[in-house]
């Protein structure tokens, strides 16, 4: 693993690889509120034993890139997705399969329509386009959020709980919840991150309706990866993602919720190699 602090427009971006960079590159985006953690690192270097590059990287506000003051994010969706195109300028990577999950996956999506030449394929994990006349998120996670206001953010004990507790409503039934593996990445998380209350600005930004209206006309090879649990963006969203993208291929997680549970690993990974073969 290799760790570059990425310095462009006058934004930083710590982002970290694996494997051997003349391989074809595989970008991961993760999700609100969560830094590169979560896409463990044997997790990417598995992946990068494929015969991939595997580059994951720190969205604003999290982890070790730039921070904004809490409620002042000072950036659109638009900007974060141009971020991943920065990360590949980084590397001089022309060209990348992009896989992103929950709103690293609705990045992505913004991604191969603002910079299509930038992608080769897209995986999609635990996301939507977000069209109006899908379910909502389950009452149980709106319930868990709405508890926000009572963290002290500077209290490494009452972040490390919440960011536990979080992880722990949004599990399947097919699989244990590790509680141990959850509380060390989110120490870790607590250990690399600039200011962790700036994590929630997330939750305020703005941009990206008009992409995520043209998903039908995303033209690369997509995969689309989700649970028939997930309590955040439900089954629903990944099924109508994947009919709104031509050719789209839906593989689904069965019992598994929003997660990138462990016991998954061998499936998602296999799937992702295969599914970034497919133009070799």
């Amino acid at each position: 693993m290799n760790e570059q602090l990425i310095k462009s427009d006058g934004i930083e971006i710590c982002s970290e690889s694996f494997g051997e960079q003349v391989n074809p590159a595989i970008l991961l985006i993760m999700g609100a509120q969560s830094s590169l953690v979560w896409w463990e690192q044997e997790f990417c270097q598995r992946l990068a034993e494929t015969g991939r590059f595997v580059i994951r990287y720190d969205n604003r506000d999290v982890g070790r890139s730039t921070t904004y003051e809490p409620g002042q994010p000072d950036y659109t969706f638009e900007d974060m997705a141009d971020d991943a195109i920065r990360v590949l300028d980084a590397y001089k990577i022309e060209q990348a399969h992009i896989v992103g999950m929950s709103m690293g996956g609705m990045l992505t999506q913004l991604i191969a329509l603002r910079h299509p030449d930038r992608v080769l394929t897209v995986t999609l994990l635990a996301t939507s386009n977000f069209a109006s006349d899908l379910p909502p998120m389950e009452k149980k996670v709106m319930d868990y959020f709405s508890n926000m206001g009572a963290i002290d953010w500077s209290n490494e004990q009452s972040v490390v709980d919440f960011v536990v507790g979080r992880s722990r409503i949004l599990v399947g039934s097919k699989h244990p919840f590790n509680e141990k593996k959850v509380y060390q990445l989110a120490k870790e998380e607590w250990k690399r991150s600039n200011n962790m209350a700036s994590m929630n600005n997330h939750a305020m930004l703005s941009g990206g309706e008009s992409y995520l209206a043209r998903t039908g006309e995303i033209n690369v090879p997509t995969l689309v990866i989700h649970g028939t649990e997930d309590s955040i963006i439900p089954y629903e969203h990944g099924i109508n993602l994947a009919n709104a993208i031509p050719r789209a291929v839906l593989l689904t997680l069965e019992g598994a919720g929003h997660e990138l549970h462990y016991d998954d690993w061998d499936l998602i990974i296999d799937s992702i190699s295969k599914h970034t073969s497919i133009l070799n």
